[in-house]
C-alpha cells in the first residue's frame, strides 16, 4: 500500500515538473512568434514606405554603360572583362588585371553632341595580385540650356537678353575593392564590391548627394566565366535640395508651376547575371560569345520580360579576336515594344531593339576600341560614336625587376643547360669509383674547394 502511494507521488511530481516545462515552452515559444510578427509588420511597413519613393528610372546614367568594347557587343561585358572598366561593370573581374597599373578612357556624343558622356577609371593590383583597387569617375551632362525663366516681359514683350544658360549634369565617383576569396576545385572564386558617391546637379536650382553600394562574384574556368552583380544593394539614395529665389517663385507660381520642396529618391536595387565561353577556332582566331540578364524589382518595364514582380533585359555580344590584335564585334540590347514609325495612327507596336558593332586594335600596352550604336529608333536611329583607349602602365618602367645576363645569349627556343655547382660534403662516396673507406677530415681548412659565383 505505501508503495503504491509513493509510486503515485512520484508519477504526479514527474507529470508536474513535464507539464510545468512544457507550459514555459509554449510561453516561450509564443513570444518568440509575437516578437516576429513584430518584426515583420515592421519591415513590411519600411519596405512599402520604401518602395513607395522608388523612382523606377532613378539614376539611369549609370547604366549607360563603360567602355567601346562592351557597347560594341551590347554592353554583354559582366563576366569577360578584363580592364579597368571592370569597377563600373563587375569588381569581381579586377582581379584580372594583373601586375601593372591599368587606365581606361572614354568618350562619347549622344543626340548629335547635345549630351556628353565622359569615363576615366583606374585599377592597380595590390599584394602580390592578390587584391586590385579600382577607381572609376563618369560624367553625363548637357551643357548650355537656355534658362528662359525671364524671357516674357510684365507687358507680354520678348526681351531675349534675359536667357542665361545653366548645365545639367550627373556626376559619380565609384571606389573598387576585389580579393580572390578560394580556390573550389580548379576554379577560382573572387569577389569585389563599389562603394558609389553620386552627384546631380541642375544649374543653380537644383543639387542632389547620393550613395549607394555594389556586390558581385565571379568566377572561371578554361574556356568559360560567369558572374553575378548586385547593383544598389543598399538602395541606393539621392537627397534632393532645392534653391530658387523670390523672383523665379514669383514666376513659377504665375505660369502655374509647382515649387519643389526638399525630396529623396530611392534606387532600388538590380541584379545582373552573365557567362561567356571561349572557342578556339584556330591558333590565331578566338570567337568569344557572352549573355547577360539584368532583373530589376522596381515594377513592370518595357523590357523583353515584363512583370509586376520583375523585369529582365538581355545583352548578347560577340567578339572575334585575331591574333590577339584585331578585334571585331558585334551586339544587342535594349529590347521595346513601340510604336512602329510607318503607323500614322500610332496603334501598331513593333518589337524594336539597339544593335551595335565595334572593333578594336592592340598596339603593344595600348587598346584602341571604337563602338557604333543608335539609340533603338527604327527609320530615323541616332547614331552614336564611341571611343575609349585602354593601356597598362609601368610595364617597362619597373628598374627593380631582376633580368637573367644570360637570357639574350640564350636561344629563345631552349632552356639554359648551365647549372650551378654544388658542393658535396667531403666524405660523401663517390658512385663511379670502387667502395672506399672515407678519408678522415684534416684539422683546419677543409681540402674540397670554395666556387663563388658572381652574377
Amino acid at each position: 500500500m505505501h508503495n503504491n502511494t509513493a509510486q503515485y507521488l512520484i508519477l504526479v511530481l514527474v507529470l508536474h515538473v513535464f507539464f510545468s516545462q512544457v507550459i514555459k515552452i509554449i510561453i516561450n515559444i509564443e513570444i518568440m512568434v509575437r516578437k516576429f510578427l513584430f518584426i515583420l509588420i515592421i519591415t513590411v511597413q519600411l519596405n512599402s514606405i520604401a518602395f513607395a519613393q522608388f523612382r523606377k528610372y532613378s539614376n539611369e546614367f549609370l547604366n549607360i554603360g563603360a567602355g567601346a568594347r562592351a557597347m560594341g557587343m551590347g554592353n554583354a561585358n559582366l563576366s569577360s572583362v578584363e580592364d579597368a572598366t571592370a569597377g563600373y561593370w563587375n569588381p569581381a573581374n579586377l582581379m584580372n588585371v594583373k601586375d601593372n597599373l591599368t587606365m581606361s578612357i572614354m568618350h562619347a556624343d549622344y543626340f548629335a553632341g547635345i549630351a556628353k558622356y565622359d569615363y576615366l577609371s583606374v585599377a592597380k593590383p595590390i599584394q602580390n595580385n592578390k587584391r586590385v583597387l579600382g577607381f572609376s569617375f563618369l560624367r553625363f551632362g548637357i551643357d548650355d540650356i537656355p534658362n528662359t525663366l525671364f524671357l516674357v516681359q510684365p507687358d507680354g514683350s520678348l526681351n531675349y537678353n534675359n536667357i542665361q544658360t545653366f548645365s545639367s549634369s550627373d556626376f559619380a565617383a565609384l571606389f573598387s575593392y576585389a580579393q580572390h576569396l578560394k580556390k573550389v576545385g580548379k576554379l577560382d572564386l573572387n569577389a569585389g564590391a563599389n562603394m558609389k558617391i553620386i552627384r546631380r546637379k541642375v544649374g543653380h536650382f537644383a543639387n542632389a548627394w547620393g550613395f549607394g553600394l555594389d556586390a558581385a562574384v565571379s568566377t572561371r574556368g578554361k574556356n568559360w566565366s560567369a558572374a553575378i552583380m548586385a547593383k544598389d544593394i543598399t538602395t541606393t539614395f539621392n537627397a534632393w535640395s532645392f534653391n530658387f529665389d523670390d523672383k523665379e517663385k514669383e514666376i513659377l507660381y504665375l505660369t502655374k508651376n509647382d515649387i519643389p520642396v526638399k525630396s529623396t529618391e530611392l534606387t532600388a536595387p538590380r541584379i545582373a547575371v552573365g557567362g561567356s565561353y571561349n572557342f578556339k577556332v584556330n591558333k590565331k582566331i578566338n570567337l568569344l560569345t557572352e549573355a547577360n540578364l539584368d532583373f530589376t524589382f522596381d515594377g513592370k518595364r518595357n523590357t523583353l520580360i515584363s512583370t509586376k514582380p520583375f523585369s529582365i533585359d538581355p545583352h548578347i555580344g560577340i567578339e572575334a579576336t585575331i591574333k590577339n590584335t584585331i578585334f571585331i564585334r558585334a551586339g544587342i540590347t535594349n529590347f521595346q515594344r513601340g510604336l512602329a514609325d510607318a503607323d500614322t495612327l500610332n496603334q501598331k507596336k513593333v518589337w524594336i531593339s539597339q544593335p551595335s558593332i565595334g572593333a578594336g586594335f592592340k598596339i603593344k600596352n595600348a587598346t584602341i576600341d571604337y563602338a557604333f550604336t543608335n539609340l533603338a529608333n527604327q527609320q530615323n536611329p541616332l547614331y552614336t560614336h564611341v571611343f575609349s583607349l585602354k593601356f597598362n602602365l609601368l610595364s617597362k618602367l619597373n628598374p627593380f625587376k631582376k633580368k637573367n645576363p644570360f637570357a639574350s645569349k640564350l636561344p629563345s627556343n631552349k632552356k639554359s643547360s648551365f647549372k650551378t655547382p654544388v658542393r658535396k660534403p667531403a666524405n660523401f662516396p663517390n658512385r663511379n669509383l670502387p667502395n672506399k673507406k672515407p678519408v678522415p677530415k684534416k684539422s683546419g681548412k677543409s681540402d674540397t674547394p670554395t666556387i663563388r659565383m658572381h652574377f
